[in-house]
C-alpha cells in the first residue's frame, strides 16, 4: 500500500509540474515519474515476500485446523463407542441386572 501511495504522490507531483510548466520540459516531469516508479519498486519488494509468507502461514493454519477437527471427531467417536459398550452393563431403572 505504501508503494501505491508513493506512485500516486509521484504522479500528483508530475501533473503539478505539467500544470505550472507545461509538457515541453521532460526534465521537470522526470522527478515525479522517478518518485512514482521508485516507490512502486520498493512497494513490490515488500509486498511479494509478504504475500508469499501470508499464503504459507494461511496454508499451515488451514492444515492445522483440519487436523484438529479430525482428531476431535476421532475423540468424539471414541467416547461414543465407550458409552455404547458401557450401556448394556448398567442396571435398568428398577435396579435389576440385565
Amino acid at each position: 500500500m505504501l508503494g501505491l501511495l508513493g506512485t500516486v504522490s509521484g504522479m500528483v507531483a508530475t501533473f503539478q509540474k505539467i500544470s505550472t510548466e507545461g509538457v515541453g520540459q521532460a526534465t521537470a516531469l522526470a522527478g515525479g515519474i522517478y518518485e512514482a516508479l521508485y516507490t512502486t519498486v520498493f512497494g513490490l519488494i515488500v509486498a511479494i515476500p509478504a504475500l508469499a509468507a501470508y499464503n504459507h502461514f494461511a496454508e499451515k493454519t488451514a492444515t492445522s485446523l483440519l487436523d484438529m477437527e479430525r482428531e476431535a471427531l476421532r475423540f468424539a467417536r471414541l467416547l461414543a463407542g465407550q458409552r455404547h459398550r458401557a450401556a448394556p452393563s448398567r442396571r435398568d431403572a428398577s435396579g435389576a441386572s440385565p
